[in-house]
């Protein structure tokens, strides 16, 4: 069996990316990959301005507390007040410009008018004091976002924040997506004696949509080798990847092997990883369409679609992280059954940060993917306890 590290090394070498480029405009690019660096052609912020409500002031006007001062002006956000007389004081706004010549923000919890209409300052302030200097966040020329990055509301944000309306962004990955199973039934249909329900494909296409694919759902294709067969055809020029769940052992009835090698070329590995182990992956056509074919319980394909295919579809897309971040965390279960390979065991987040196994790990319990927020990730062999640490991945950054 190929190890984990093994099957991720060469998915990943055999990703093609895509080139294409588009444009789209910041609401449309929720979740897609920039495909060039975005450098700023401003500050953020473009001026000093004030952090809180409350006076501007020269520090030198104000040495003790008590000090008395006239409001000589009132400056909004959005507005550029004039600069500061010596002896005076600004009312300043959150977001407004420091006038010149002030060096000091006085919150205005710390202030109290007089019957003048003059500020009572009760706080000593130093230099810079509540003062956002411009450019802290951002300095002009700076890269505010790189070639590679996935779009999530933080990057949208900083984008608009240096005035950019549109973004170049990868063309999204085209991805059809199929089932076989003559003992599959589609939910709503009547469930004939010895069918199950096809959770598979519904499971996967909301996975693919999250990684802004777009999807072709073929549904779910008979079993005989010239309904697979005529199926990759049709479909294969106009994608980028065929997924299919099921149908890649080597059983009478199992024709996407088959199909698969004769309509290009196949390779079946065995990946030393429970729940999982079979994956299937190769090309179709003249094209050289991407094929996968990922195990038939749908905890394995569940987790295998996490573990290998979110990567490799990430990394045609260009993305520049496509592993999740590994989180240490202190066990709240025993495990003593250790398998010999390497497991991804469903687990949630208890109300003290534990993470508690779920009391069931087969291959078929589906509620438990609802149960956790992700998954341990066991070495080989390894068995744990409650209090020891162990490597955390959460669905969080999977899903």
């Amino acid at each position: 069996m190929l190890t984990y590290e093994q099957a991720l090394e060469q998915l990943l070498a055999a990703a093609v990316p895509v080139n294409t480029i588009e444009t789209v405009g910041l609401s449309e690019a929720r979740g897609r990959i920039l495909a060039e660096a975005q450098i700023s052609t401003i500050a953020v912020p473009p001026l000093d301005n004030s952090a809180m409500d409350g006076y501007a002031v020269r520090c030198a006007d104000v040495t003790t507390t008590g000090v008395s001062l006239p409001i000589e002006q009132r400056i909004p956000a959005g507005k550029v007040g004039h600069a500061l007389l010596p002896g005076t004081a600004a009312r300043i706004f959150t977001g407004a410009p420091i006038p010149a010549g002030a060096d000091a923000v006085v919150i205005q919890e710390h202030c109290i008018l007089d019957d003048q209409g003059r500020v009572v300052i009760n706080q000593v302030p130093t230099p810079s004091n509540h003062i956002r200097r411009a450019g802290e966040d951002i300095a002009p020329g700076a890269e505010v976002l790189p070639a590679g990055a996935q779009l999530g509301a933080a990057e949208l944000g900083v984008a608009a924040s240096v005035g950019l309306a549109q973004l170049p962004v990868r063309r999204r990955m085209r991805v059809a997506l199929l089932s076989t199973g003559d003992e599959l039934a589609e939910p709503g249909e009547p469930l004939p004696s010895g069918a199950i329900y096809n959770s598979n494909r519904p499971t996967l296409h909301a996975l693919l949509e999250g990684l802004g694919c777009v999807v072709t759902d073929l549904g779910r294709i008979p079993d005989n080798l010239a309904a697979t067969r005529q199926a990759l055809q049709t479909t294969a020029p106009d994608h980028d990847l065929i997924l299919s769940t099921g149908g890649v052992s080597v059983g009478e009835e199992d024709h996407v092997k088959a199909a698969v090698e004769a309509e290009g070329e196949l390779a079946l590995w065995k990946i030393g990883i429970k729940p999982g182990k079979p994956l299937a992956f190769g090309k179709i056509g003249i094209g050289s369409t991407a094929f996968i074919g990922l195990p038939g319980n749908p905890v394995s394909g569940f987790v295998t679609f996490m573990m290998l295919v979110r990567p490799y579809i990430l990394r045609c897309m260009g993305a520049q992280r496509c592993q999740p971040v590994e989180h240490q965390l202190v066990s709240a279960s025993d495990w003593v059954r250790p398998d010999i390979r390497r497991e991804f065991l469903r687990a949630r987040i208890t109300a003290d940060g534990r993470a508690e196994l779920h009391p069931n790990q087969g291959s078929g319990v589906l509620t438990s993917c609802v149960w956790a927020d992700g998954l341990i990730d066991n070495p080989p062999r390894k068995s744990f306890q409650a209090g020891d640490t162990v490597r955390f991945l959460s669905f969080a950054d999977l899903l």
